[in-house]
């Protein structure tokens, strides 16, 4: 290079130019030739990004197509695999070393053994910003020893899609708390029509939805949950109890043969319109629409609260994050993507292609679709907390999760009062579980 700049010089004296302006020439020169040699170093990079969420992928193909158009030597390659198969699918991946480049993490235990297992890289100092998220969506991808190893993604809420039809067919207004609802309820049941399409053989739902998303205005939102956690309360308390007792009171409004159907059924037929109610969650969104389903025929409203002027204890949870492969050949690339998911751009990207779902990453955002816009409002005039199990008290066995899906099964089945469910879930924890974490 320096014989390259002497060569320039000589060359540039014979021109007789001032040295000021040699000087230019020579730096544009040498920037041209730099970057023509770094130009033609650039190879190529193909990163395999992986997801349950095997409905978007077009959505997530122009989501990615942004990130390209910044980094043109990078190319996405977005493989998702059937939620319900994800988990066994990615395991045997990373025990094999043919696992993806960036993985969509599940937050809390599901993620963190990942980690523990030696299959993620630490993130802490690699991604600048993090100290800007949210202390509790951050730690749904931190372990104990405060490693990060997953960026924040999305989030989703819960509450009550309806048919609007059928509720101005008996002059429903949508209500806004727990008397209103059920008075909406009786008004249909008594005009012979299904209520709410709500089954009993998928149990994530029950415990998910119902009973956290629709039950945290019972049982007492976040503090009650972080209470269960530090073991000042017990489930078997008045206010989980009354959670326990909501979902059992909803049973008369269910279809005939409720003990049968799947959460998949019952979305069908709400969808059809065989259905007043369906109480869910805003990924839905785009399923209805898929469905042609417009704003002009269903609805959404918050979980009711049990009177007047409470305020309304919503679910925001959190739902997923970005991991990098341990063994990931190009690291530096991938880097790179994951330092543009925890950006702006990616965050609107996903609120805009993916209504529904609620960008982690810090900032302002524009939500176009209307529903979207119903749920995202709700979240600044609530007390946010997430799915009552999530943080702790499911990283033992049996897991809070899959012991108050089936409580609930068995309550609404009548293998339980609610009382006995909830002293079942209860005496279980107590196996495994002590205050701040595990016996």
């Amino acid at each position: 290079m320096q014989n390259l700049i002497k060569f320039i010089m000589i060359k540039l004296s014979f021109q007789r130019l001032p040295l000021k302006y040699a000087a230019v020439v020579t730096f544009i020169v040498i920037a041209t030739i730099c970057f023509q040699s770094c130009k033609k170093t650039e190879v190529p990079v193909t990163l395999t990004v992986t997801s349950w969420r095997v409905d978007d992928m077009a959505e997530m193909n122009r989501i990615h197509a942004l990130f390209t158009k910044t980094h043109p030597n990078i190319t996405i390659n977005f493989q998702p695999v059937e939620t319900i198969l994800y988990p066994a699918a990615l395991a045997e991946k990373l025990k094999k070393g043919t696992a993806e480049d960036l993985i969509y993490l599940r937050p809390w235990e599901v993620g963190r053994a990942y980690y523990e297992d030696g299959y993620l890289d630490d993130l802490t100092l690699e991604i600048s910003g993090l100290d800007k998220y949210s202390p509790i969506n951050l730690r749904a991808w931190t372990n104990d020893a405060g490693v990060i190893y997953g960026v924040p993604s999305m989030g989703v809420t819960h509450g009550v899609y309806y048919n609007k039809s059928i509720f101005k067919k008996y002059g429903i207004q949508v209500p806004a708390t727990w008397s209103e609802f059920i008075a909406a309820c009786e008004k249909i049941r008594l005009g012979g029509e299904t209520v709410i399409a709500q089954g009993a053989v998928t149990d994530w739902p029950l415990y998910e939805i119902v009973y956290s998303g629709i039950g945290a205005n019972f049982y007492g939102g976040d503090a009650s949950r972080k209470a269960l956690m530090a073991g000042t309360m017990k489930m078997t308390d008045p206010k989980f109890l009354a959670a326990f007792e909501m979902v059992q009171s909803l049973k008369k409004y269910f279809p005939s043969g409720f003990e049968t159907k799947t959460y998949e059924q019952m979305r069908e037929m709400f969808a059809a319109g065989k259905a007043a109610i369906f109480f869910s969650g805003s990924w839905e969104i785009s399923v209805f629409e898929g469905y042609g389903l417009t704003i002009s025929e269903i609805g959404w409203f918050a979980p009711p609260v049990q009177k007047a002027g409470d305020r309304v204890q919503y679910v925001l949870n959190i739902d997923a994050g970005i991991g990098l492969n341990k063994n990931c050949k190009n690291k530096e690339a991938a880097l790179e993507y994951i330092k543009w998911v925890s950006g702006a751009e990616y965050a609107q990207a996903l609120m805009t292609e993916l209504p529904g779902f609620i960008s982690l990453t810090p900032g302002t955002y524009t939500v176009s679709n209307p529903l979207a816009q119903q749920m995202f409002d709700v979240s600044a005039n609530a007390d946010l907390t997430i799915r009552l199990m999530a943080e702790r008290l499911s990283a033992g066995s049996p897991a809070g999760s899959a012991l108050m899906g089936e409580s609930l099964i068995g309550m609404l089945t009548g293998i339980y009062a609610p009382a006995s469910a909830a002293a079942y879930v209860q005496t279980q924890l107590d196996t495994w579980y002590k205050p701040g974490g595990m016996k």
